[in-house]
């Protein structure tokens, strides 16, 4: 069995603990948790550890903390030579300690500690310093997701701008679509089958070609009309810019 440990407790720290339990080739070594009480739902409490000095050699060490602790973090190990990674969208591999060898170990994935996901699919984005780490970061991938992929850091940093944009940005949009449902006593269930089938688009189609409604119609009857009917002017400019946009093919406005 390979033995990782896991250090952190958010909410990336609790999947990896969940997707690592299931797998038939990984061993969780230990958690590190300030908190242990954090992990008891997950994990046997004698695994879990909250002094950097507990922490022993292992196959595998998972930093999984907010992007500013992650050299802080690395430098307390109390171990050399042992491969370490860091599981941020945007930090570069260079902020762990170079005492230990380094990696990367990227879910590109939105995790809320409630919501179950199917980890089969979450891509995994890997980088190592040498071939032997990549090729061990693959094989503990691989046993629980089909969707792995070798990003280094430059990629990693578009990847996650991307990734903001498709997921945080849209879940704000979302957000705002149901304060107006609100605000007008109409169900925002209503909506849910138009944003699962713009989601399904993409699977058959680049989402230059999925693209419909009044902007790309350059509708300006109808987008002068919704921008009229908007009374917040957050929401009024948000409007604006996303309809240029559009109309402008992404192009500067």
């Amino acid at each position: 069995m390979i033995q990782i440990t896991i250090i952190g407790s958010g909410n990336v720290a609790q999947h990896l603990i969940k997707a690592f339990s299931a797998s038939k080739i990984v061993e969780i070594k230990q958690v590190f948790s300030r908190k242990k009480e954090a992990l008891l739902h997950l994990i046997d409490s004698e695994k879990i550890v909250n002094d950097f000095q507990a922490l022993e050699p292992a196959d595998l060490h998972i930093i999984s903390v907010s992007d500013n602790a992650i050299t802080e973090v690395s430098e307390q190990l109390p171990f050399n030579n042992q491969l370490v990674v860091h599981t941020s969208g945007t930090s570069s591999i260079e902020l762990l300690d170079p005492k230990n060898r380094r990696g990367v170990f990227y879910p590109l994935q939105t995790f809320s500690k409630n919501k179950k996901l199917d980890y089969a699919v979450v891509p995994f984005c890997l980088e190592a310093e040498n071939t032997a780490d990549f090729k061990l970061l693959e094989t503990i991938a691989k046993s629980v997701s089909t969707a792995v992929y070798s990003i280094n850091s430059e990629q990693r940093k578009a990847l996650h701008v991307a990734a903001v944009f498709v997921s945080n940005f849209t879940n704000h949009l979302y957000q705002m679509g149901h304060e107006i449902c609100e605000e007008n006593q109409v169900p925002f269930a209503v909506l849910k089958p138009l944003i699962q089938e713009t989601a399904d688009k993409i699977n058959t189609l680049d989402p230059i070609d999925a693209q419909t409604g009044p902007a790309i119609r350059r509708d300006s009857n109808t987008t002068d009309a919704h921008v009229a009917f908007l009374q917040d002017e957050n929401k009024k400019n948000i409007y604006k810019i996303l309809t240029q946009s559009i109309q402008h093919n992404g192009k500067k406005l």
